[in-house]
């Protein structure tokens, strides 16, 4: 799995386990009986999209967890650190590769931000609910 990958399945499965408690099972009810011609039509139920995953909050909640989660906000570093994947340099070069981030020389301040923030947005258009502060 790609490194955006890992980042998306950790934050995201975090939050829809969250957003989703298991509902008890209602006992079935027994239907009334209703003559043939009075029955309405019957539709399908529509199934409900799965809400998006409030992607600050998890990461949020997470840091609380672990005791602060360095500066996730802006650090790709902290956030990969927090998400407990591979902070190094090359895993940073690699995921600038797979976002297409050219900010700065690999390892710099400046693409490490472009990095944290390139993150952010590719959430948000995978059905993250992102602020813009944290994507700007």
């Amino acid at each position: 799995m790609s490194i955006f990958g890992n980042i998306m399945d950790k934050i995201f499965r975090r939050g829809s386990a969250k957003a989703a408690p298991a509902a008890p099972a209602a006992a079935p009810q027994a239907a009334p009986a209703v003559p043939r011609q009075a029955t309405p039509a019957v539709t399908a139920p529509v199934s409900a999209a799965p809400a998006p995953v409030d992607v600050e909050a998890v990461l949020t909640e997470l840091a609380a967890a672990k005791g602060g989660g360095g500066n996730w906000r802006s650090s790709i570093v902290d956030l990969l650190k927090l998400l407990d994947l591979d902070s190094s340099l090359a895993a940073r070069k690699e995921l600038a590769e797979e976002l297409k981030v050219n900010a700065g020389d690999h390892g710099s301040a400046e693409q490490n931000i472009a990095l944290q923030k390139a993150v952010m947005r590719q959430l948000a258009a995978n059905g993250g609910t992102v602020p813009a502060s944290l994507r700007d």
